[in-house]
């Protein structure tokens, strides 16, 4: 399967994964204020981060080092944090389909930070597919301020939780070549620790065990589980298109909310899926394929034999995907790829 390919399912099951969660989350959370909920839903995903280590004796990813952890923290702050506060106490203000359908505000974002950050390369099709997703979004944020003043704070609040997750996404690039799981369990565990502690100081109201067993599911479906799959994408395609694919997460919580009784889907509402799904659209069907360059280099993640990069020797030789310090001898080629890691060349 080409990295595109996979990239590109990795991240719609990230988007399912997190999509279908946004309706359960407002409902789980109705009443609860914002740090107990997102600190419910860092220990989900905590909880739910496991995973293999080794196999046969060879490590199947590379390790999360102490050098890694300054880097790591900070990412937790805004992405496990403050994102998912302001996406609790927005929640709170908002339909769930508006809120689900201003998801895709991260892609765009994504998109733009990863442009200016990375220089990965935006052509005219994921230009107009940009586009189309902020024209989803203003369309949005003006049925939501139609309702009222409060639907509007609300709208405003997640706009800035998925400002701050599109930022989270993009410093987390580096990472997506090590252990998943590892990152995952760094990132959720500062989350609950950091919201869970500023539920204290300002003295929530604890949630009922109902409330805390949905949230927990919740945390470990949509958030541990989601960003898992979300960083193996990200490891293919790069960042702005794993947001770009992502944006799959807010016609999943659309559907789950409608299934589940909620009757705020109306004309806006319609303009604004149409619009986001020619953006998905524009995404999916990119085409990425010329003769670039790599340069020499050395580094450590994932990988196997058969992927027309990696072909240092072993002995005994390796069989299946392994991790280890490895070194890449310049080399011209043509293939599809994405922005990953080996593929950050100028266009």
């Amino acid at each position: 399967m080409s990295p595109i390919v996979a990239g590109t399912l990795l991240a719609a099951l990230a988007a399912v994964a997190f999509g279908v969660t946004t309706p359960f989350i407002q409902r789980f959370g109705a009443g609860l204020d914002p740090f107990v909920t997102a600190a419910l839903l860092y220990a989900g995903a905590l909880l739910g981060a496991t995973g293999r280590v080794r196999q046969g004796g060879a490590r199947l990813e590379a390790a999360v080092r102490l050098r890694h952890l300054p880097r790591l923290v900070a990412i937790a702050g805004i992405g496990a944090a403050l994102a998912p506060t302001l996406f609790a106490w927005g929640l709170q203000r908002l339909p769930a389909t508006y809120a689900s359908l201003l998801l895709n505000g991260e892609a765009v974002f994504t998109v733009g930070l990863a442009a200016l950050l990375y220089r990965e390369h935006v052509g005219l099709r994921v230009l107009l597919a940009v586009l189309s997703m902020f024209a989803g979004g203003v369309v949005t944020v003006a049925a939501a301020a139609s309702t009222s003043a409060v639907g509007l704070c609300g709208a405003v609040a997640v706009v800035a939780a998925v400002l701050a997750w599109a930022l989270d996404n993009v410093l987390t690039r580096p990472f997506a070549d090590l252990d998943p799981a590892a990152v995952v369990r760094v990132k959720a565990l500062c989350g609950a620790l950091l919201t869970g502690l500023l539920s204290l100081l300002v003295a929530e109201p604890g949630p009922s065990w109902a409330q805390t067993g949905g949230l927990l599911v919740c945390g470990a479906t949509g958030y541990g589980g989601s960003l898992r799959l979300y960083l193996l994408a990200q490891r293919r395609i790069g960042a702005g298109r794993t947001g770009s694919v992502f944006a799959l997460a807010p016609f999943v919580g659309v559907l789950a909310a409608i299934l589940l009784g909620e009757r705020t889907f109306g004309a806006a509402t319609a303009a604004a899926v149409v619009l986001f799904v020619a953006g998905v659209g524009l995404h999916l069907t990119e085409a990425h394929r010329h003769a670039h360059a790599h340069r020499t280099t050395r580094h450590d993640h994932a990988h196997s034999h058969d992927d027309g990069h990696h072909d240092h020797p072993h002995d005994p030789p390796p069989v299946g995907p392994h991790a280890h310090p490895h070194a890449h001898d310049a080399r011209v080629h043509s293939h599809p790829h994405g922005p990953d890691s080996h593929h950050d060349h100028g266009h």
